[in-house]
């Protein structure tokens, strides 16, 4: 009997050991939160009005839809949430740690005695990078002074750093180094300062790191990759000059994984190199605005998965306290969920922004000049169209059908609100709206009324304004405008001309609210360091061969749909 049980409790004990060790094969190499632009802003001591939005409730929203005087609350329920979360070993932020860092270096002194205090209270450490709001040559904010205040979080435990700017490397676990690369220019406002000795010294630091038997990971301000249809045209500013030949030369360089901010949007993508390399560049949305958002990683060398956490909560009583003017209504509807509340007030600061992008001050033709009653005609057009109600009497359902174009049921009361549900979903990522969708029919059939009625507009109110004065006296209001109607109802809503205009812009609209580039923005899990060979490089080039043909087919689908397939 003792034969026996001494036998079993040996098992037992081989068969723990066997699990101990299957167990600490399969534990992450590493585990880790990346939070980007939390913009911090010192509060105010009362609520003021950044422009004239007329809303009960986001009455405040500013212009870049930044929660402002919440920030430093959002920021502290983000500490506190990695502070608890066993799966976070360590935090990584891609600049623009501070709003007005470059003048004001109270806010960076605030947010640095929030990390020193979570670094204490957990000994998990926070690394930062530079980003364009945070430091300059020529500002509040040198350099030097960067590096001394954030000197706890990266810079000391740095194994190189870059005098000239704010670059360093510091190792992360046993297997993994960390670049992070100063992608700022020294006294631009938003441009990259991408230059041949930086990325020189990033290949030193890559080749380096394959020296020591480390993988390494970059970390940086600017986009490497494309998160917006034709990001280096329509938003150059934000990514990397020549970014498809700085992508290749960091992927080649053994470089999987790039974390990037600035765009404000939660976006990833890929990009193969020549070699078959493969390359990943997370842009990781502002913290402090809808949708509130950062990432977690957990990485081996097969794998890395991430997911998409969001800060839905914040101590309103302490917002309250801090910031005087807030409504029991406004802590109320924060309190019963933030991410709702944010994204509200996103919307309304997109309005506010674009509404007022939309008058001829900002566009900057002066009263008297050629073009101003072409111009100002188009833009009131453009206005009436996105601020008359949807549906009812007089609404833009009932001028739509004077077009033959018909304005579907919708839960929408106008055109701006579908137009900020679109940018919204491009901030929160993995879009997922289908090009037959209420909202895409919505906008698309707003651009068909907007190339109708503006047009013909424009055309009797500015070059047949002496004809329709004559014809004002006959009963005749205009001719142009009554025309369109009249050929829209015989024969049709959409001229050649017109769907030719919606086939153009068909494709970048579907880039925008469809992401299907492989990669899932916020939830996901990619392929590790580890399993680099040349078998799967050789696979890599088929792939992105047959990806690249895919999208152009996918495109020319798009385009014809809107031809030849009568969505009107």
């Amino acid at each position: 009997m003792k034969k026996i049980i001494s036998t079993l409790l040996s098992f037992l004990m081989v068969l723990s050991c066997v699990s101990v060790g299957f167990a600490a094969d399969n534990e992450p190499d590493l585990k880790f939160a990346v939070a980007s632009d939390l913009h911090y802003n010192v509060p105010e001591e009362e609520l003021t009005a950044s422009g004239e939005i007329d809303d009960e409730i986001y009455w405040y929203a500013n212009r870049r839809a930044a929660m402002e005087n919440e920030s430093g609350f959002i920021i502290d329920e983000f500490l506190n949430q990695c502070a608890e979360n066993d799966d976070v070993d360590f935090v990584l932020i891609p600049g623009d740690i501070a709003d007005n860092g470059k003048s004001i270096i109270q806010e960076h002194l605030d947010v640095a005695a929030k990390f020193k205090a979570f670094e204490e209270k957990t000994g998990k450490q926070i690394y930062v990078t530079v980003g364009n709001h945070d430091a300059g040559l020529n500002c509040e904010t040198t350099y030097e002074k960067f590096k001394e205040i954030y000197h706890d979080f990266g810079y000391d435990q740095a194994l190189t750093t870059v005098e000239e700017n704010c670059s360093y490397t510091a190792n992360l676990g046993d297997k993994y180094r960390l670049i992070s690369l100063d992608s700022c220019d020294y006294d631009k406002s938003t441009e990259d300062g991408m230059t041949a000795e930086k990325l020189d010294w990033v290949r030193q630091q890559a080749q380096q790191a394959k020296k020591d038997g480390r993988y390494p990971i970059l970390m940086m301000h600017h986009n490497l990759l494309d998160h917006l249809p034709l990001q280096r045209l329509l938003s150059h500013d934000f990514i990397v000059r020549f970014h498809y030949t700085t992508a290749t030369l960091f992927a080649d360089w053994g470089i999987k994984l790039v974390f990037t901010g600035h765009e404000h949007c939660s976006d990833a993508t890929s990009y193969t190199s020549p070699a078959g390399n493969v390359i990943y560049d997370f842009a990781t949305t502002s913290l402090t605005m809808y949708p509130l958002q950062y990432r977690t990683f957990e990485i081996t060398e097969k794998e890395i998965k991430y997911e998409a956490q969001t800060v839905d909560t914040l101590d309103t009583e302490a917002l309250s306290a801090t910031v005087k003017g807030y409504s029991q209504e406004q802590l109320d509807l924060m309190e019963s969920g933030l991410n709702d509340y944010a994204k509200g007030f996103l919307k309304a600061g997109v309005q506010w922004r674009l509404t007022r992008s939309l008058k001829m001050e900002q566009i900057g033709i002066a009263e008297g000049e050629i073009f101003y009653d072409l111009v100002n005609t188009a833009v009131g057009g453009l206005r009436k169209i996105l601020e008359q109600p949807l549906y009812g009497e007089g609404g833009i359902q009932e001028l739509a059908k004077e077009y033959n174009l018909d304005i579907p049921d919708s839960e929408y009361e106008t055109g701006w609100q579908v137009a900020t549900e679109l940018v919204a979903a491009h901030y929160e990522g993995s879009e997922d709206f289908h090009f037959e969708s209420t909202e895409i029919t919505i906008f698309l059939r707003l651009v068909a009324l907007l190339l109708k009625d503006d047009l013909a507009t424009v055309t009797d109110e500015v070059f047949l304004e002496a004809a329709n004065s004559i014809l004002a006296d006959l009963g005749t209001d205009s001719i142009i405008t009554d025309l369109t109607k009249l050929g829209t109802q015989i024969f049709g809503g959409v001229t050649p001309m017109e769907y030719f205009l919606l086939a153009a812009v068909s494709p970048l609209v579907h880039a925008f609210i469809v992401d299907d580039d492989g990669v899932d923005d916020n939830n996901g899990t990619i392929e590790g360091y580890g399993t680099i060979t040349v078998e799967s490089n050789v696979q890599n080039v088929m792939d992105s061969i047959y990806s690249f043909f895919n999208s152009i087919a996918k495109m020319l689908s798009t385009v014809l749909s809107v031809l030849f397939k009568m969505i009107f």
